[in-house]
């Protein structure tokens, strides 16, 4: 081989070599590691499985319309004293022949953030006749109803109902469907075996109010149980929502988490996790 023809074959190995770190370091560098839920973070199902679990972000039938983004599994994950504080209650439910259904639990930032990005969206109405038909889109963060930060990231807080066992059925939304009012008479509003609380859940009206004045009659004792229930155990009601509970005091009352909602957010951590 010729001086000549070494320094050709040295160029093109350089070369190929570029190109191929231009072609695969910024992708490596780019694949962070999704980041761990401390050790204080459960799965509620490894606390308590007979509490039921509907979580809705995970599926096209919320506010949204689509499934939100860092929900990855369809479970319930909390702080361990929100968790075994939510099995005390289900125990004393169980007793009266009922029991709790979640809706949702921890959320990481980035579901917060795909709401906040929803809401500034003011063209995405497609799930308006359900879940706020009287709210103008563009009062969402005014009214209180969206916010960039939410106490749901802390891990203590969760949305909940009271269900009647045995638990009827339920079936799955199906996009696109004829929508119906969340404040409407209970057999009006999308199916759901919770018993009535006077409003389907996350419903942007004043008549989600926990005390509202409106709610009278079972409606009212039923609310009044889930209350009672889940105040006997350390939970406040956010009285704006009658679903809406955080446990106190909050074991992280000053962090928002973003891990995922999965089972590897809570594999393979070490007790320095957070």
């Amino acid at each position: 081989m010729t001086r000549t023809a070494t320094v050709v074959r040295r160029l093109a190995v350089t070369v190929a070599a570029a190109l191929l770190w231009t072609a695969t370091g910024p992708t490596a560098a780019q694949a962070k590691p999704e980041p761990k839920a401390p050790q204080d973070f459960v799965a509620l199902r490894d606390v308590d499985p007979t509490i039921i679990q509907e979580i809705r972000y995970i599926t096209p039938h919320n506010f949204v319309g689509v499934p939100v983004d860092g929900y990855e599994k369809p479970m319930c994950i909390l702080t361990r004293p929100a968790a075994k504080a939510l099995h005390e209650a289900q125990t004393g439910l169980l007793k009266r022949g009922y029991s709790l259904k979640v809706y949702d639990c921890y959320r990481p930032q980035r579901a917060v953030d795909h709401f906040v990005r929803w809401a500034k969206d003011l063209d995405d109405q497609r799930m308006k006749a359900e879940f706020y038909p009287q709210v103008d889109k563009t009062r969402l963060f005014a009214d209180g109803y969206i916010a960039e930060k939410s106490g749901h990231s802390r891990g203590s807080t969760l949305d909940l109902t009271v269900v009647k066992l045995p638990a009827a059925p339920t079936r799955a939304y199906v996009p696109g469907e004829r929508l119906a009012p969340c404040y409407g008479p209970q057999k009006e509003r999308f199916p759901d075996n919770s018993v009535d609380m006077g409003t389907g859940f996350d419903c942007f009206d004043t008549l989600a109010h926990t005390d509202d004045p409106r709610i009278k009659g079972a409606q009212r004792a039923h609310r009044d149980l889930l209350r009672d229930a889940l105040a006997a155990q350390g939970f406040v009601n956010l009285p704006e929502e009658w679903w809406h509970f955080t446990y106190k005091p909050e074991l992280f009352p000053d962090t928002y988490f973003d891990f995922p909602i999965s089972r590897r957010s809570l594999s393979g951590r070490t007790p320095t996790d957070s």
